[in-house]
């Protein structure tokens, strides 16, 4: 019996026309293209205050939070496009992670990520591709239980991408796929594991 796992994409930009999304539609067509069961989530539609402990105490874990949490719950494996920012990744993301780890009732911390497997890509307008944000990234992951699978950096997007987020070079599209496949075996594993 092959299993098919479901993997959740997305950015870790909101802006319109951010590359990372770009970048993450373009994965998410790569996955598809495997017949595997995607689910592409843009996080303007899961706005989140900063996360603050008071305001948790107070009011719990605000609705989009808890939506997105869900969305994680729901699929074995994801593929995220962070953008590189100051040489880490994006608040916007940080702050998705804090909210989504915290734990429901009777629950561990961060039980939401643990066993997840993971595929990070970036790209950036120099020769680093976003290296420097996707090491960051894949720490804060792998730290909270993610199997992250690999990463792909994707230098100088201006010659690399088109104004669709497809990869103009052949090398970068055999490591996309190369990183799609890899996160899908893995979620399949842990899907097999699991039943």
């Amino acid at each position: 019996m092959k299993v098919r796992p479901r993997i959740l994409v997305f950015a870790g930009s909101s802006r319109t026309g951010s590359i990372h999304r770009k970048l993450a539609r373009a994965a998410a067509a790569a996955l598809m293209g495997m017949g595997v069961e995607v689910t592409l989530a843009d996080l303007r539609d899961y706005a989140m205050p900063l996360y603050d402990g008071d305001l948790e105490a107070a009011e719990g874990l605000p609705e989009a939070a808890r939506r997105f949490r869900e969305l994680v719950r729901s699929h074995e494996g994801m593929v995220i496009a962070s953008p590189e920012y100051n040489g880490s990744f994006s608040a916007l993301l940080k702050n998705t992670i804090d909210w989504v780890s915290r734990p429901d009732t009777g629950e561990p911390p961060v039980a939401v990520f643990r066993g997840k497997a993971a595929a990070l890509i970036a790209t950036s307008p120099g020769p680093g591709g976003g290296r420097r944000g996707l090491r960051h990234l894949q720490e804060l992951l792998e730290m909270i239980g993610v199997q992250v699978v690999g990463t792909q950096a994707i230098p100088r997007y201006g010659e690399a991408v088109d104004s669709e987020g497809n990869l103009l070079r052949a090398e970068d599209r055999e490591a996309m796929a190369r990183l799609v496949e890899e996160v899908v075996a893995a979620a399949a594993a842990k899907t097999v594991a699991a039943a």
